[in-house]
């Protein structure tokens, strides 16, 4: 029995590698740098398809999957089936409320500036470049829109969000820049699972905004943060390759860095087994398949409908939000 657990295969499928990261998806990238902090031994695979999916990502670990959707969220999951890195830092009085900031405050302004920021071509390169332009361009307004419904953001009160939402993030900044002071991680000088986070954003942040970003902005002027991401960047991933065929971890063993950590392979999953589980996704998928295929049209029609102006009296009335996030042509 111990035999087959200690060969069985972890997967982690994330989506595309881009902007010289494994993957270009905040939460996939989070739980990438956490299964590496953890040093367990895993392999890393792309899901291509789908770029709406809250599932991805997923970790596979022998019959058994964690899905990102899952009610405590991949890092809480893996943090019981792949090594706990927060024994012992969890009950530190700061721990709450910087846990807090990363999880509201930063991760709103990276949401917000991914989705209602002037420049949409970050997102359309981690989430829909694979799709067909129009149906990209439909998901990407769907998406913006309910980051607007999320934060009521208004035409009316859209620089006051702004202001406030990146206020927010600022502050964060700020707080966990003195917290970090010239340590290698957040709490007493150890990696957790709120580095492999606050990882991910940065990394995103720099890597995958322009320099016009206000949070990329805002972020350099934090030295010490700043030293602390190109440290960690590489030791965990530095030699990962930008695309899955000529990426090294694709397909491929992508253990740590450091050898001789904690492995998910004395785990034990108490979920549904993986074949269950993918039955009821291939079900899914094969319904939602037709949904693209119908979307796709109706995105054509749709976008030409507006770009020609038809309307039955010849002119068509669109609110100035309403194409506000769309691609630039």
């Amino acid at each position: 029995m111990e035999a087959n657990e200690t060969t069985q295969r972890n997967t982690l499928v994330v989506r595309k590698p881009c902007f010289g990261l494994p993957t270009g998806c905040p939460q996939c990238l989070s739980a990438y740098i956490y299964l590496k902090l953890s040093q367990c031994s895993f392999h890393l695979d792309y899901h291509l398809n789908y770029p709406d999916s809250d599932q991805i990502p997923y970790f596979e670990a022998g019959d058994s999957v964690i899905y990102n959707n899952e009610k405590e969220g991949i890092i809480e999951c893996l943090k019981k089936d792949a090594g706990d890195l927060d024994v012992g830092l969890s009950s530190l009085s700061e721990w709450i409320p910087n846990k807090v900031m990363l999880t509201t405050w930063l991760a709103d302004a990276l949401e917000y500036e991914l989705w209602v920021g002037s420049d949409p071509s970050s997102a359309s390169s981690i989430y829909y470049s694979d799709l067909s332009w129009p149906l990209g361009k439909v998901l990407f307004w769907k998406k913006a829109n309910w980051v607007k419904l999320k934060h009521e953001i208004s035409k009316d009160n859209a620089e006051v969000k702004e202001e406030e939402i990146y206020g927010r993030a600022n502050s964060a900044y700020d707080a966990l820049s003195t917290l970090l002071g010239e340590d290698n991680y957040l709490f007493e000088n150890r990696p957790s699972s709120l580095d492999a986070i606050f990882l991910a954003h940065a990394l995103v942040v720099l890597q995958a905004f322009p320099e016009s970003s206000i949070l990329r902005t805002n972020f350099s002027k934090h030295a010490n943060l700043v030293r602390y991401v190109q440290q960690r960047k590489e030791e965990l991933i530095e030699a990962v390759g930008t695309s899955p065929s000529n990426d090294p971890y694709f397909g491929a063993g992508a253990s740590s860095s450091t050898s001789g950590g904690p492995s998910t392979s004395s785990s034990k999953f108490k979920r549904k087994p993986k074949k269950e589980q993918q039955t009821k996704e291939e079900k899914k998928y094969k319904r939602r398949a037709k949904y693209f295929v119908v979307a796709q049209v109706v995105a054509v029609v749709l976008f030409l409908s507006i770009m020609s102006g038809i309307s039955d009296d010849g002119e068509i009335e669109l609110d100035d939000g309403d194409l506000e996030y769309g691609y630039d042509d």
